[in-house]
């Protein structure tokens, strides 16, 4: 009796130690269950953490581009200001230009002509002078011409 006691003890501390490993093996995967989705939550949680850094990111470069697309429409905008400009004044140089050599043409055909007009002014009184010159000769010749025939008459 004493071995049937013994082996009842045993069978119930078997059935201790079993029910122990159960509740233990339970328990373990219980904790591995939870510890596999506590993994599942985390990676998930670190999905939608990486999906919004990318979006981020997305957002960041499309801003940056927009940046730099507007910074160059910008400038090519004062480029093309400044250039009208420069145009604007070498027209205006130009047109500046063009009428001080239309004045200057102008002066140069006035000087011109004022000389034109003296160097006729001079030839007409030199043609003047040379005719009075002519008349006074030929009226002094025949003043001459008178006095020596009036002598020749006189002594012929």
């Amino acid at each position: 009796m004493q071995l049937c006691n013994i082996w009842k003890n045993v069978e119930m501390m078997l059935q201790h130690i079993m029910s122990h490993i159960a509740a233990v093996k339970k328990d373990m995967i219980i904790l591995e269950k939870s510890e596999f989705s506590a993994l599942r939550a985390a990676n998930e949680k670190l999905k939608i953490e990486l999906n919004q850094l990318k979006k981020q990111l997305a957002d960041e470069v499309v801003k940056v581009s927009s940046n730099n697309k507007l910074d160059l429409n910008l400038q090519k905008g004062r480029v093309q200001e400044m250039l009208t400009e420069h145009e604007k004044r070498v027209l205006e140089t130009r047109s500046d230009i063009v009428e001080l050599n239309s004045l200057q043409g102008r002066a140069v055909t006035q000087a011109n002509q004022k000389i034109d007009t003296e160097v006729a002014g001079l030839k007409t009184l030199l043609e003047s002078h040379k005719l009075d010159t002519i008349k006074y000769l030929a009226g002094s010749v025949f003043t001459c011409l008178t006095i020596v025939l009036g002598f020749y008459r006189i002594w012929v």
